[in-house]
């Protein structure tokens, strides 16, 4: 009998959203992605600890800053970690960007091709990673040179259709709208629970989907930050969807087929206005959504905190 998530992979790629190896070896998904979050986890465990050891000995005392080593040994173990999956998987593995630069485009760029000569000096091709950017406006323009210099880009950080929009129109290669953060935003300012049909995280990632196939975009949707099943099982067809671990236990714990939800075919006959995501429109849509006003700073925030965590845990080191 055919299990949820075996259904779920017939109609869109499935990704797995930890950068724990054992994890990634149990599940074996098409791509993978990673955070800091993820790796200071994953750097504080017994398996991975060459890992960190090669990265610390290869930067400590490479720049003549103690701050500027441990930057540089971030990097490194970000790579080192990526080099890893990349075996482990025969797709993408998406490597972020330090959310302190959400707003700087020219560091943003800077960081990245950094990222892909480092992946490079370990036999690495570009051809196998994304960049994984924060969708702010300078986010945004960022992505729109590095998909010009043939580096691809994970856009992260999606809560609102205008950022989508303005993404695919840089040719950014992927998007991740954050189905999970925007439903909470809603449950917590309406105090309602929401069913998937009716869920505003997962009519999102919908009305986006079918404004990409309407207007001919051929930017990747993959649909991420899942709080149930679902959830995920509302976007079967997505082409892409990244999921938990547990959540990944769950889908395949359970049998039975998963009807599909989002239609390529279908969607690409439909009739649906333009968006304007000009910096002028973008920069007012966002201010008149409270939701992604909110969501978009707090993500920022957390992605920095955390990278800011394996900072000090790998300053210890140094």
């Amino acid at each position: 009998m055919t299990t949820r998530l075996q259904s779920l992979a017939q109609s869109s790629t499935i990704v797995a959203d930890t950068g724990e190896i054992g994890l990634i070896e149990r599940f074996r998904p098409q791509d993978c992605t990673t955070n800091p979050s993820l790796l200071l986890k994953a750097a504080q465990v017994e398996d991975y600890r060459e890992l960190v050891d090669e990265a610390v000995a290869w930067g400590k005392g490479r720049t003549g800053s103690r701050e500027d080593d441990v930057d540089a040994i971030m990097d490194r173990l970000a790579v080192n970690f990526g080099r890893e999956l990349t075996r482990l998987v025969p797709g993408y593995v998406s490597t972020e960007v330090d959310a302190a630069l959400s707003f700087d485009t020219a560091g943003t760029i800077e960081k990245a091709h950094r990222l892909i000569d480092l992946y490079a000096e370990l036999d690495v091709p570009a051809e196998r990673i994304l960049i994984k950017v924060a969708s702010t406006w300078e986010g945004v323009q960022a992505a729109r040179e590095l998909q010009r210099s043939g580096i691809n880009c994970n856009m992260t950080l999606i809560f609102n259709q205008v950022q989508a929009v303005a993404c695919a129109e840089a040719d950014a290669f992927l998007i991740s709208p954050f189905v999970g953060r925007i439903t909470d935003w809603y449950k917590a300012s309406t105090g309602k629970d929401y069913a998937p049909e009716d869920d505003p995280g997962v009519q999102s990632v919908r009305s986006i989907f079918e404004y990409f196939k309407a207007h001919g975009h051929q930017t990747v949707v993959m649909a991420a930050s899942f709080r149930t099943t679902g959830q995920v099982e509302a976007l079967a067809g997505c082409d892409r969807l990244t999921i938990s671990p547990q959540l990944l236990d769950e889908l395949s714990g359970r049998e039975g087929e998963v009807p599909l939800r989002l239609d390529a075919a279908a969607a690409g006959k439909a009739d649906i206005p333009a968006i304007d995501a000009s910096e002028r429109g973008f920069r007012w849509a966002i201010n008149e959504d409270a939701m992604a006003t909110e969501k978009l700073a707090e993500g920022i925030r957390r992605f920095h905190a955390d990278a800011e965590k394996l900072r000090q845990h790998l300053a210890k080191l140094v």
